[in-house]
């Protein structure tokens, strides 16, 4: 697969989570059979890097709030997951909610799907398909790993773990591009366990979302005409950290660290701290850019 990254990480992130959390929300057909599956970090090792050592796991990245084309997408592919009864899963993942995981498959462009199997990627396309050619698509991915998975479990699909009803109230507001609703929810869960850490996660990545689709196409470009203007800079650098470009967004605002001084200079810090959470400590951009942090403080 062309661009991708190690899985990993995700994996590891998948690990610390608790079952709750990763309980998978999805449909089956009359066997019970699971067929399609939304996806989260929570339950993206189980339900993808697992699953697909036993049956293709076809994952469509799209994105609810601002691509019709790619649910449209993602919805075709769930009938034909459907119609084929098993023998391949559909995971639908919402990049908008689950940065990590669209930046560990190296996404460019909305719609993305990758066919996972036995734990890696083993093919993918970007954009709308009709559905005569993703039938010939499933079909070759399906030609492709015959004999080498274990194949679907005989009878009813994997028992799914009781679901946590506040995160799916959290996950459902989410869904339907209910952004505040879905704040709420999350800060109610913090209310009640001010150390959970994936409703602290969830509400991070919120608040950034909220921030980025504030911003502007020419973001960068005003940024660029102003390189003291402290706004202008975090506009940017959220922009460029939504469009999968940590690099940029972390060196941007250290380089405005260097500029700045006193308080102009702490709340720089502050932010670029705030972004550096959005990632898992040990993700390569975040560990170079902390390097670079120290070197432009001390």
């Amino acid at each position: 697969m062309t661009g991708a990254v190690d899985l990993s990480g995700l994996k590891e992130r998948a690990q610390a989570a608790t079952p709750q959390q990763g309980a998978p929300q999805g449909e089956g057909d009359s066997s019970g059979s699971v067929t399609s599956i939304t996806i989260t970090e929570a339950n993206f090792e189980a339900e993808v890097l697992q699953r697909s050592t036993a049956v293709p796991v076809v994952v469509v990245l799209i994105s609810t709030s601002r691509s019709p084309d790619s649910v449209a997408l993602a919805d075709t592919l769930e009938r034909l997951a459907a119609a084929d009864a098993g023998t391949w899963v559909l995971a639908r993942v919402d990049v908008e909610a689950n940065m990590r995981i669209a930046q560990a498959f190296g996404v460019q462009a909305i719609p993305t799907v990758v066919a996972v199997a036995a734990g890696q990627p083993l093919a993918d396309f970007q954009g709308p398909q009709p559905e005569p050619q993703l039938r010939g698509w499933i079909d070759a991915i399906l030609h492709a790993v015959e004999g080498k998975l274990s194949g679907p479990p005989a009878g009813a699909g994997p028992q799914e773990e009781p679901v946590d009803p506040r995160f799916v109230a959290a996950e459902t507001a989410l869904e339907n591009g209910d952004l505040p609703g879905a704040e709420e929810a999350y800060q109610t869960i913090l209310d009640a366990e001010p150390g959970n850490p994936d409703a602290q996660a969830a509400l991070r990545q919120l608040r950034f979302l909220a921030r980025a689709q504030q911003t502007g196409p020419d973001a960068g470009t005003k940024a660029d005409a102003a390189p003291t203007d402290i706004d202008l800079a975090f506009a940017a650098a959220d922009a460029e950290l939504f469009e999968q470009q940590p690099d940029a967004a972390f060196g941007r605002l250290i380089d405005l660290i260097k500029r700045t001084a006193g308080d102009d200079r702490a709340r720089v810090r502050t932010r670029l701290v705030e972004l550096f959470e959005l990632f898992d400590t040990a993700e390569p951009s975040v560990v170079a850019a902390r390097r670079k942090l120290a070197a432009a403080l001390y």
